[in-house]
């Protein structure tokens, strides 16, 4: 009998045209199978997927990772150079990031208010907006 996460898994792969591989299939389950939204980095990811008794290398979680993005699945948020989240949620909303949990979650869409856009220079568009509010603890 198929689970519901892995049920979910498969038809969140499907819609996207992408191949139920093994690897695929196990990453999609960890993220999205209980129904709930995640932000996640490839090293989180991994270890959640290795507590699972799943066995997939961390290259293959950076392969995979890209993958969903380049399908839509999910977004990847940079939050400085060398440190990226991947969000399962694909439409454009803020972010906070809690510097010192290096942790990312959703702010309140409702309380951002962006009056204007710079033009787009010539030949080219905006595909998307990315705000990341980046907080301290002020105790520190």
């Amino acid at each position: 009998m198929v689970s519901t996460a892995n049920q979910r898994a498969t038809n969140w792969l499907q819609e996207a045209n992408l191949r139920p591989t093994r690897q695929r299939l196990c990453l999609a389950e960890v993220l999205i199978g209980d129904g709930q939204d995640k932000h996640v980095t490839a090293e989180t990811l991994f270890e959640k997927v290795q507590q699972t008794g799943y066995t997939v290398s961390l290259a293959t979680v950076y392969n995979t990772l890209k993958t969903f993005c380049d399908a839509g699945l999910i977004q990847e948020i940079i939050v400085d150079g060398s440190k990226s989240y991947f969000d399962t949620k694909t439409y454009d909303h803020p972010h906070f990031y809690w510097e010192d949990e290096a942790k990312l979650t959703d702010a309140p869409l409702e309380d951002l208010e962006i009056k204007r856009l710079p033009d787009a220079p010539v030949g080219t568009r905006v595909t998307s907006v990315n705000v990341v509010i980046r907080l301290k603890n002020e105790l520190e």
